[in-house]
Order: C-alpha cells, then sequence, then structure tokens
C-alpha cells in the first residue's frame, strides 16, 4: 500500500496515511468560475475512515492538483488530531503566530515613536 507524502520538506514527520484508510470522492465545485466550476467535478473530497476527517478541495482546476492538495491538508490535520500539541503543523503555527504579534509589536513602537517626534517638532516650532 503505497504511503502518501506531503510535498514540502518541512512536514516529514507528519503522520503516514495509507490509501486503504481514505475514501474519495470527486464532486462539482462551488463559488465563482460559471460555466468552468458548473460542469466539471474536479472538487475533491477526501475522507480520513479511521479518524473521521472530511477535507474538501476545490483550489485549482486540475483534478490531479486538487486531489495532492488535498491529501497534504488531510495529513496536516490527521497528525494535528492525533499528535495534537506535539505536532509539527502545532509547532509551525504556533510560531507564525508569535511572528507576527512581534511584528505588530514592533510596529505599534515605531508608530509611538514617530508621534512623539512630531509633537517634539510641533513644540520646538513654537
Amino acid at each position: 500500500v503505497p504511503l502518501l507524502q506531503a510535498a514540502g520538506k518541512k512536514n516529514s514527520n507528519l503522520l503516514e496515511i495509507t490509501e486503504a484508510e481514505l475514501q474519495e470522492q470527486f464532486v462539482r465545485g462551488d463559488g465563482p468560475g460559471g460555466q468552468a466550476t458548473n460542469k466539471t467535478n474536479n472538487c475533491v473530497v477526501l475522507k480520513h475512515v479511521p479518524s473521521g476527517i472530511v477535507v474538501k478541495c476545490h483550489q485549482t482546476r486540475s483534478v490531479e492538483k486538487n486531489r495532492k492538495i488535498a491529501r497534504e491538508i488531510l495529513q496536516q490535520k490527521v497528525d494535528l488530531l492525533y499528535k495534537g500539541q506535539d505536532s509539527d503543523v502545532f509547532k509551525e503555527k504556533k510560531a507564525l503566530e508569535k511572528k507576527k504579534q512581534e511584528k505588530k509589536r514592533r510596529t505599534k513602537e515605531n508608530l509611538e515613536r514617530k508621534k512623539l517626534l512630531k509633537e517634539m517638532q510641533e513644540l520646538d516650532k513654537k
């Protein structure tokens, strides 16, 4: 039974999922796109039977690309479910969140400095 591998190099520690554990369906996608969306079954619905996690992917018009993307997303979700806070996905998400908060803090400090500098310049003019 072939094992699914995530495309990213950093996701190599994720739990492995076998094809036997998956149920796959192809359905019509929704959203914008008109006739291209309404006439083709290129939306992939992937279910991991043991955990009950369902992923729906309709990011591209290609069925093969959607299948690959759906498997990557499903693998990350299954890993997060079983490993919890020890999951690499969870750790990466926390690191990105921390980085974003740090950037916000620096931006706020810079704004306060600029405001203070402007006030000092106004006082010097008077």
